[in-house]
């Protein structure tokens, strides 16, 4: 029985490398992305492989956007079974630099985006007459204050929180509901960051990823794709029996 699963932000980096991995574990995927041309070439890089994919294109802080996509996915490739919600945007933010602007970007993005994505899948769930999973994008900065990513940080606090809420909330439905918690990952938007990081000490790039990097257990930056296994896991049925958890794959960041 084919699976669906649709994927946030999957044009590039973390987003990407989970669309890859699905597809490989046999789900059919809707690659989302508010860049159309990315989403497009990630899911004709899973069709030319031979697998089955849909390119959309979507702004997760869009309400009325994500309910369209989720349907759209539903009714072009037949049923609705995951979703993870990883598109996400991660400012540097010293406290007394915080605008509204930014506040208002990263909270529309990494929290409204995720409460959309499960009304929708919730939505899809429902039409489709069965249960499903919810898979969140958290971050060690979920669990743990990040310097000069007080926004960040805190927007993934909350979608922890959400995590947990929706876990208890959705049970009934047979939804389950979990995140994951990368820490430093070699990706596009990791290296701005770190240029935001290593511009604001003064220092040449590369400085923010090695004070960062300090903190490794595992001694090096994560590939996108250590973080696709976990979620894999969270998509597939060896986890069927966790709900409102947010695991760390950070290579030993945070202990907790």
């Amino acid at each position: 029985m084919k699976k669906v699963a649709f994927v946030t932000g999957a044009g590039q980096g973390i987003g990407k490398a989970i669309a890859l991995r699905l597809a490989k574990d046999g789900f059919a995927v809707a690659v989302a992305d508010y860049n159309a041309a990315t989403a497009k070439d990630v899911a004709e890089e899973i069709n030319r492989s031979g697998g089955e994919a849909l390119a959309v294109t979507v702004d997760v802080s869009d309400r009325e956007q994500v309910f369209a996509a989720v349907e759209k996915t539903r009714q072009a490739l037949g049923d609705f079974n995951v979703i993870v919600n990883n598109a996400g945007v991660a400012p540097s933010t010293p406290i007394e630099e915080i605008t509204e602007e930014i506040v208002d970007k990263v909270y529309n993005i990494n929290v409204k985006g995720v409460i959309w994505g499960m009304q929708a899948a919730i939505k899809a769930f429902k039409a489709q007459g069965h249960g499903g999973k919810i898979i969140n994008a958290c971050s060690q900065a979920g669990h743990t204050g990040n310097p000069e990513l007080a926004v960040y940080s805190s927007s993934k606090f909350a979608v922890r929180g959400l995590t947990q809420t929706a876990a208890r909330d959705l049970a009934p439905l047979g939804v389950t509901v979990n995140a994951y918690c990368p820490g430093i990952v070699k990706t596009p938007m990791w290296a701005e960051i770190d240029r935001q990081v290593s511009e604001a000490a003064g220092k040449p790039l590369g400085y923010g990823t090695e004070e960062f990097a300090r903190r490794i257990t595992l001694g090096r930056l994560s590939e996108p794709e250590d973080v696709a296994a976990c979620v894999a896991y969270l998509a597939g049925p060896d986890s069927d029996y966790m709900t409102g958890q947010s695991l760390l794959i950070d290579g030993g960041m945070v202990f907790n």
